[in-house]
Order: structure tokens, then C-alpha cells, then sequence
């Protein structure tokens, strides 16, 4: 069996090609002592901010957090990866009560959605968890700052208070963690009433006859997929060949079967060219995205979920020189330190995965580096969910990748049809499949639909994480009757033969 390195667990740089090496003074452990200094101040109390901040707080440095939206948690919390999750349990559950109930003897004589209780149920969700936050923040002794800060200095920040005041936030670092926003589209404005981001999507007082999304990627299929379950008709546009692009062809194809089957349909390789909200339904404009022939189509509401762009604007970090790409992400080394010896920056507003949970990593990793100690984050490692029915989860390289990089693999799959857990309780669809390299069998991939594949996957994370092969999954025991046995299946597929197909 493959034995994994200790060694995987230090510091991997991120791109090369986007470092900067600038002269760090040397951390000392010089505690703010009689003043408002602070050792740590981070911009943003999103899942980066805040989790930099508490960790921060952790290993003894004094830490104030800014925060612009008055509760903490960020768009993940507020509006985003919470209230989603939510909605979609909540529509699975009233999806599940038509459709599946009396498979199971469970008899209903009428099933009715209650939006307004449906939306209570995800504002109390969110409401107690930034609450949670909140409290973290006191425990750990975090000075929490409700306001818009714009850094001034390498070491002050101005802050207008959501009271209507100012003041200014001093600190030897000063962490950027200000996340993401939506990508806006020419010719179409949105309302967050009937031309809608994701925030006003979850917010619909009324469940909509004819949903449109633009975009084809986690967040429109999320949320089509909760509307889709309470009755609207979905359709998806999306400007490329493909829905979710960063996943594995192979699994993609039988994901966007599946959503067809449950009602979503899709237009590929189309260009919104813009929206007429000028009467009672909304007119789209629509062509080929190579260019030909335009078309229109109705709706009554419209979804815009064509991506996000980092939330670097109006933070006054242009005035002090600090270098960003073109897309407006700030570039750092690999301490995620930028250009300007005192400002760092974590998550959405640096290259990588614009993801909750790589925010979070990214925050632990940059105070342990300021700190004086050593941070990890492999990029290459960070986990995709998409949150639909069923789930896809995947981490690592998918077989496009594999092959482009011209290395020598083998593949192995297990669909849960043959899982004995997802028969039993009737939700067999999907597979588990995995891809290692063809000589030392070290896995370099794995990819799963199924059934909350993103719990699943994190067996497949730790593998990658410390150089597995696919055998050391296959002689690990897994419990029975698990949907787990899957991906055990998987890999005895992978290095040799499965057992139960």
C-alpha cells in the first residue's frame, strides 16, 4: 500500500506566475499594549475575514474585524451558500412528498408549498448562525467594526460606520478579505424583483411560471433547481458548449441528463443580448454565441448567474499601488502577502477557486504566516460541490485535464446502482469515479454524482492530500450498508477488480 509523505503538508505556493516577492519586515511579537493598534486588521467578515480573524485572535494577536454589511458571514452566509442550502432542502423535501412518498407507503392527500414559511424557516437559519459568528468573535476577544472601511494607509483603515460615523482602525497588518460580487451583464439591469441575482432569487415571494437562467454553473443550476422543484418551467442559457465547465466531461454528460429529466432545459452555446422588462412578462433577445439569427423568449422572472467578479472597487487600495490583474484580483506571493509590504489578501479577491471553504483556508493559512509560522493551501486540492439532486462532488484532475497532461492513467467507476444502501433507499443514481496514474497509482482524481456527494468526497480530499493510491482506499474497510462503499467500489475498480458489479 502507498505511504503518504509528512512532507505534503507544508507551504505549496500558489501560481508562480502571479508572486511577488517583496521584503517582509520580520514579524515580532510586539501585542498592542495601552493603544488602538492592532497586531491584525481585516476588511471583510466574510467566511475568509472572519475565520482570519478569529484565528488571528487565537494566536495571540490583537484582531479587529470590518464589516460593511452589519452581520457577519459575508454574501456565503447572508446570501449565498446558507440560505441556498436551505432553500433547496426545503423544495427537495416538498419535491420528495410528490413524487416519492407513496413509493415508500407514506400517503399524502394533498401537498401544499407555503413560500412565506419557506423563506422564514432560511432567514432563521441565517439569522442564528451570523448570531453564531458574532459570538465566536466575543469569545475569542475579536473588536468586531459594523462599517465600509477603505484602507488609507499600509497600516489604517477608515471606516463609515453603519451608525453614520467615521473612524479609523489602525494595524501593523491589514488583511483584504472583502470577497466577491455579481457579474453584471451588458443590456440587462437588474431589479432583484423580476431581473434577479442570486440574492433576489432567494428571496421570491412568489414561486414564478417561467424561471430563465443565465449562466450554467453552480449558483443558476442551485437555484433552478429550487424553483424547478416548487413548479416554474427553467430554462438555463448559457453562452458556452457545456454547464459547470470545471467538471469531468463524462460525469458532466449524465449530470445535465438528469436535470433534463426533472424538468430544466437548457440552450448551449447562446448569448443573452438583453432583457425588456417594459411590460407584464419579460422579453428576452437571444443568438448564437458565434453570432446568426436573434430570437426571443418570455419569462417572468430572470435569473443572472453568469459568475462573480472579486470586490476590490472603492477600497482605496488603487491609491497605494497595489497591483491587480486585470480581472480586478489583487496578486500576492505566496504568504498572500500583495505588493505593498503591510496589506495581504484571502479568498475571492486573490486567483483561485472563488469558493467559500478555499476562503476559509486561505485565511488560516495568511495569519499563520503572519504570525511567524507556516501556512498551507494546495489549490489543486480545494473540493467542487454542486448542491443540486443529485449532487456532483469532485476533486483533483478530471480526464480532460489527465490527458492533456499527458500522463499515463487508468479509470475506475462504480455507479450506485449496485450500492446497496442507495437501493434500499430507492436514490440510486449516479457514480463514483476515479482516475490514477497507471504506474504508481497514485490518485489523481476523483468525481462523484450521487446523493450528498459532497459529504462523500472528503475521503477523496484527504487521499489526494497525502499521495494515496487508489488501493489504499480499496483495503480500507467501510462500513456497510454505506453509500461510502462506492467510492471503495470505485477504487477496487481502479487498481483491480470491483466486487459488486
Amino acid at each position: 500500500m502507498a505511504m503518504a509523505s509528512i512532507a505534503r503538508r507544508k507551504s505549496i505556493p500558489l501560481a508562480k506566475t502571479l508572486l511577488y516577492n517583496p521584503c517582509l519586515s520580520s514579524f515580532t511579537r510586539r501585542f498592542a499594549s495601552g493603544s488602538d493598534e492592532n497586531d491584525v486588521v481585516v476588511v471583510g467578515g466574510g467566511p475568509g475575514g472572519y475565520v482570519a480573524a478569529i484565528k488571528a485572535a487565537q494566536l495571540g494577536l490583537k484582531t479587529t474585524c470590518i464589516e460593511k454589511r452589519g452581520t457577519l458571514g459575508g454574501t456565503c452566509l447572508n446570501v449565498g451558500c446558507i440560505p441556498s442550502k436551505a432553500l433547496l432542502h426545503s423544495s427537495h423535501m416538498f419535491h420528495e412528498a410528490k413524487h416519492s412518498f407513496a413509493n415508500h407507503g407514506v400517503k399524502c392527500s394533498s401537498v401544499e408549498i407555503d413560500v412565506a414559511a419557506m423563506m422564514a424557516q432560511k432567514d432563521k437559519a441565517v439569522s442564528n448562525l451570523t448570531k453564531g459568528i458574532e459570538g465566536l468573535f466575543k469569545k475569542n476577544k475579536v473588536t468586531y467594526v459594523k462599517g465600509y472601511g477603505k484602507v488609507t494607509s499600509p497600516s489604517e483603515v477608515s471606516v463609515d460606520t453603519i451608525e453614520g460615523g467615521s473612524t479609523v482602525v489602525k494595524g501593523k497588518h491589514i488583511i483584504v478579505a472583502t470577497g466577491s460580487d455579481v457579474k453584471s451583464l451588458p443590456g440587462i439591469e437588474i431589479d432583484e424583483k423580476r431581473i434577479v441575482s442570486s440574492t433576489g432569487a432567494l428571496a421570491l415571494t412568489e414561486i414564478p411560471k417561467r424561471l430563465v437562467v443565465i449562466g450554467a454553473g453552480y449558483i443558476g443550476l442551485e437555484m433552478g433547481s429550487v424553483w424547478g422543484r416548487l413548479g416554474s418551467e427553467v430554462t438555463v442559457v448559457e453562452f458556452g458548449p457545456d454547464i459547470v465547465p470545471t467538471m469531468d466531461g463524462e460525469v458532466r454528460k449524465q449530470f445535465q441528463r438528469s436535470l433534463e429529466k426533472q424538468g430544466m432545459k437548457f440552450k448551449l452555446k447562446t448569448k443573452v443580448l438583453g432583457v425588456d422588462a417594459s411590460g407584464d412578462t419579460l422579453k428576452l433577445t437571444f443568438e448564437p454565441s458565434s453570432g446568426g439569427e436573434q430570437t426571443t423568449f418570455e419569462a417572468d422572472v430572470v435569473l443572472v448567474s453568469a459568475g462573480r467578479v472579486p470586490f476590490t472597487e472603492r477600497l482605496g487600495l488603487d491609491k497605494l499601488g497595489v497591483e491587480m490583474d486585470k480581472m480586478g484580483r489583487i496578486l500576492v506571493n505566496e504568504r498572500f502577502a500583495s505588493n505593498v509590504p503591510g496589506i495581504f489578501a484571502i479568498g475571492d479577491v486573490i486567483p483561485g477557486p472563488m469558493l467559500a471553504h478555499k476562503a476559509e483556508e486561505d485565511g488560516v493559512a495568511c495569519v499563520e504566516f503572519i504570525a511567524g509560522k507556516e501556512g498551507h493551501v494546495d489549490y489543486d486540492l480545494v473540493p467542487g460541490v454542486v448542491y443540486t439532486h443529485p449532487e456532483v462532488a469532485y476533486v483533483g484532475k478530471t480526464e480532460e485535464q489527465v490527458k492533456s497532461l499527458g500522463v499515463e492513467y487508468k479509470v475506475g467507476k462504480f455507479p450506485f446502482m449496485a450500492n446497496s444502501r442507495a437501493k434500499a433507499i430507492d436514490d440510486a443514481e449516479g457514480l463514483v469515479k476515479i482516475l490514477a496514474e497507471k504506474d504508481s497509482d497514485r490518485i489523481l482524481g476523483v468525481h462523484i454524482m450521487s446523493p450528498n456527494a459532497g459529504e462523500l468526497i472528503h475521503e477523496a480530499v484527504l487521499a489526494l492530500q497525502y499521495g494515496a493510491s487508489s488501493e489504499d482506499i480499496a483495503r480500507t474497510c467501510h462500513a456497510h450498508p454505506t453509500m461510502s462503499e462506492a467510492v471503495k467500489e470505485a477504487a477496487m475498480a481502479t487498481y483491480d477488480k470491483p466486487i459488486h458489479i
